[in-house]
């Protein structure tokens, strides 16, 4: 599993030129599976991603997290996180969880982030083609794996 974080003033995303996921400030999560992936990971990262101290205390040291600020989070299925680019120019996505139930582990990792009463949980639409629009703080830019 692999999650690109960025720290966010705002952000949206939207499908067919309309808005479907919008938030303030926090966390932009563009999220990926990868083939040996379970279940067993959603909830830990979604705890690690939560209280990850990302965000700056009055030092400008990074040590809020997202619980700890109230910030909101917008989530996006990112397949391509799971690219081999190690041959020719083309990227290979074997890696990648296959759509079907990477649809149901993305649903299950939104809930987990819900259960740990984030104010705004927000997402894309997985298949789609979506348009990402954001304002990157810092900028701040994690890949986090598990």
């Amino acid at each position: 599993m692999k999650v690109l974080l960025q720290r966010v003033n705002f952000a949206r995303v939207l499908v067919e030129e309309k808005t479907v996921g919008e938030i303030g400030r926090g966390l932009l999560l563009f999220v990926g599976f990868g083939q040996d992936d379970d279940e067993k990971k959603l909830a830990s990262m979604a705890v690690k991603l939560c209280n990850m101290r990302v965000f700056e205390n009055e030092k400008s040291h990074f040590d809020k997290s997202l619980l700890d600020i109230g910030g909101e989070v917008l989530l996006v299925p990112q397949f391509t996180l799971f690219a081999d680019t190690s041959k020719g120019r083309r990227p290979e996505f074997f890696k990648a969880m296959e759509p079907d139930r990477a649809t149901g582990f993305f649903d299950q990792f939104v809930d987990e982030f819900r259960k740990l009463h984030i104010n705004v949980v927000q997402t894309g639409i997985f298949g789609d083609h979506m348009h990402v629009e954001l304002e990157n703080n810092g900028p701040v830019t994690i890949m986090v794996e598990l």
